[in-house]
């Protein structure tokens, strides 16, 4: 990783290189995106404007030859969120704003996808009867049929979720080579005091929780809502496994049961970011003066 991030940043051309050649690859799109939000972490969006441009040109032809925006999108929005960081020096502000890029993506890929998204709805609402079972016999006729109005914005608001992920681990991962190559440890140390403030907290737990009751397409806010959420659990156990409070176990532990139970550790995360905003598990123990990943002293 750290031969391919001084690989980036050995000049332009080089830069260029690995951004519009990982977007031209449909599986390393999410690469070239953390390429650029090196660049434009490093040399700001003057320097990085035409190494954005040109990489911005294969994933055009991805979505307009292929129907496929992922790599378009996460391009963009990770660079987005880069600008953000490197303006506001803030994961919690760069988290928060990411939920209105996925609500950008919600809309875009609502537009474009809109009949595969709702074929794939019907597809669904045809098996909740034996999914649900007699909880679902149980409901009402207007309360089936509200469910099943639910379930086309779900599941647009899950795609563009994944996207709102990608974008985020791809300026993760940029922020992590910045570090490595410039400030040593700076990502972790800026990494492990994420905390999402109550108010905020409270603010996406309310979303998440009542959005669908203000109409089906605010259902989409459930998702989108709960990221944030996730990075700050991730962040919670990476700061009391780095204050020797848990186990280094704990990690290898947490990321392969993500891996094979997503549906139950997702929610787990959420729920201990919520919690820590409540009590700050880390507390007084984290350094007052942690240092930030740009190396820029």
């Amino acid at each position: 990783m750290r031969a391919l991030a001084e690989f980036i940043m050995r000049g332009r051309m080089q830069a260029t290189l690995v951004v519009a050649g990982c977007a031209a690859l449909p599986l390393l799109y999410w690469l070239g995106a953390a390429a650029g939000c090196l660049v434009l972490l490093r040399r700001g969006m003057r320097d990085a404007l035409g190494v954005l441009a040109l990489g911005l040109l294969p994933a055009l032809i991805w979505w307009l030859k292929f129907d496929d925006p992922r790599a378009l999108l996460v391009l963009l929005g990770s660079s987005g969120l880069a600008l953000v960081l490197r303006a506001s020096e803030s994961w919690n502000r760069v988290l928060l704003v990411s939920i209105a890029m996925g609500l950008v993506f919600s809309v875009v890929l609502g537009t474009v996808f809109s009949s595969q998204i709702e074929m794939l709805a019907q597809d669904l609402i045809k098996i909740l009867p034996l999914a649900l079972g007699d909880l679902y016999q149980k409901m009402s006729v207007e309360e089936q049929a509200r469910f099943a109005s639910l379930i086309a914005p779900i599941l647009t608001g899950l795609i563009a979720a994944l996207l709102q992920i990608v974008s985020v681990l791809s300026l993760i991962i940029g922020r992590y080579w910045q570090a490595l190559l410039y400030n040593p440890g700076g990502f972790g140390r800026e990494f492990r005091v994420i905390r999402i403030p109550l108010g905020p907290a409270m603010l996406l737990l309310a979303l998440m929780l009542l959005g669908p009751n203000f109409g089906p397409q605010m259902a989409m806010l459930t998702p989108l809502c709960s990221v944030p959420l996730v990075f700050a659990g991730l962040a919670l156990i990476h700061g009391l496994v780095a204050q020797k409070r848990l186990a280094r176990f704990w990690l290898v532990g947490l990321y392969v049961t993500l891996l094979l139970f997503m549906q139950l550790i997702y929610p787990l995360l959420v729920v201990l970011a919520i919690v820590d905003s409540l009590i700050d598990f880390r507390g007084r123990l984290a350094p007052k003066d942690a240092d930030n990943a740009n190396g820029e002293g």
